[in-house]
């Protein structure tokens, strides 16, 4: 019934086998298999890494806007928190703060020089009057374009202690998605208004 094979033989002919099927080689239809599988998985690869690229521009963009538009407030709340009431030097007297439209506001220092903040060509600017003739300058760096800029006093009056509220819209600047941000403060003078 069953045919004894000689040990020795077995694995000679398994070998046999295995050589012709080796010799054989790929066929057209498994080589665009494998190239397929292949293109599949560098597209994927490919696609991911682009996608991580994009997002560490926008997060770079988003932190540099961020730091920009935190500088910008910082620098303003630190000015106008020491405003003085102005006794005629800068053209708004007996007041703290003078408005030019919503988008600008002037006040003396407690320096007693004149400053001005205020939005021109989508730019945040300063211009410092006293220490001679100084041109205004940018608060705000060419990156990015300041779309909206409003100040609003309020309690300017005697016996009263004024409040200022800064609002800035920002965008960045460039090709593809660009971060924009919204952000508002609002300031106290330090000195009562007496």
């Amino acid at each position: 019934m069953f045919k004894c094979l000689n040990p020795v033989k077995l694995p000679l002919a398994l070998f046999n086998r295995v050589n012709v099927k080796m010799n054989k080689g790929f066929t057209l239809v498994e080589m665009l298999v494998a190239i397929l599988i292949f293109s599949i998985i560098i597209g994927a690869a490919t696609g991911v890494f682009a996608s991580a690229i994009k997002l560490q521009r926008y997060s770079l963009a988003h932190q540099q806007l961020l730091d920009q538009t935190s500088y910008a407030m910082e620098y303003m709340s630190r000015a106008i928190r020491m405003a003085q009431k102005d006794d005629d030097t800068c053209g708004f007297s007996g007041e703290n703060y003078g408005l030019v439209g919503s988008d600008s506001i002037e006040f003396k220092t407690y320096h007693g020089q004149c400053w001005r903040f205020f939005l021109e060509d989508e730019r945040l600017k300063i211009d410092k009057d006293g220490d001679g003739p100084e041109l205004p300058y940018d608060l705000t760096s060419d990156k990015f374009k300041v779309e909206t800029f409003k100040v609003d006093v309020s309690g300017d009056e005697a016996e009263k202690q004024p409040k200022i509220t800064i609002f800035m819209e920002v965008q960045g600047i460039g090709v593809g998605s660009q971060p924009r941000l919204r952000i508002q403060t609002t300031i106290s003078q330090r000195n009562l208004n007496i």
